[in-house]
Order: structure tokens, then sequence, then C-alpha cells
């Protein structure tokens, strides 16, 4: 371990390692999900442990499956207090991946009912329905 590891990250260290903004990782900690080391360097930046890099890769992957950052403050406080929080993921993603279904069935649900509007669509309808209606084709 380099000395400059050994003491802690700067939050550009931290951002540039991780690929994320500075604005990101202020937010992250803001957000509870990060938290600098408590000491400071001599020039009084915050500093993080290195083991910041592996939490951050947590979040980004977490949240590229779909968990919010409710989910994953939950899922990170579950790790902090010394439980590997593996069952509680698979529980989320599980719920996550049962949305997806209820949602692709839905979208099924209201491709056919827009496919069945536009193979009767007419560009000109009717003028006695044009009086009656925004839109005869949406409204008939």
């Amino acid at each position: 371990m380099s000395r400059r590891s050994a003491l802690g990250l700067k939050i550009g260290q931290v951002a540039q390692a991780s690929g994320l903004s500075v604005k990101t990782i202020r937010f992250y900690t803001e957000a509870d999900l990060l938290n600098p080391v408590m000491r400071r360097s001599p020039s009084g930046y915050r500093l993080f442990d290195p083991d910041v890099l592996n939490r951050l890769a947590f979040i980004k992957r977490s949240q590229a499956l779909g968990l919010s950052l409710r989910d994953i403050h939950d899922l990170l406080m579950v790790h902090d207090g010394g439980t590997l929080p593996c069952g509680a993921i698979k529980e989320r993603l599980q719920q996550k991946l049962d949305d997806i279904h209820a949602q692709i069935a839905n979208l099924e649900i209201l491709r056919t009912e827009l496919e069945g509007i536009l193979s009767g669509w007419e560009d000109q309808p009717p003028a006695h329905l044009i009086e009656r209606t925004i839109c005869p084709n949406l409204q008939s």
C-alpha cells in the first residue's frame, strides 16, 4: 500500500479512480452512502479510506441493476452492521425482476391497444364526428 493510500484518498482521487464526478461523491456522502475517514490531511481535506472504491463499485452496480439509493443505503447498513447482505440483495433483485415482468405485461397491453387504434386510423374522419370531438380516432 502506498503512503498516499495508507493516509486516505482526497475526493478528487476517489473521483478519478471511480470514474464518478466529485459532485456525485459529495452527493453519496450527504446521502450517507459513503463516509470519509475521520481524519483530515495536513491541508485540511477530508480523506476517504481506499475501501471506498469497492463501495462505489457496489453502488454503481446496484444502480445499474435498478436498485434505488434508498435500497442501496439499506443494504450498505446491513453490511456495515457486520452481516453480508446477500440475502437482502437477492430479495430486492427478485422484486425488481417481478416489477419488470409486470411492466412488460402492461406495455404489451398498451402495444396491442395502440396497434388497434392505428389500424383503423382515419386521417380525415367524417365531418359530423369532427364537430363533437377533439380527435375522433381516439374518442370513438
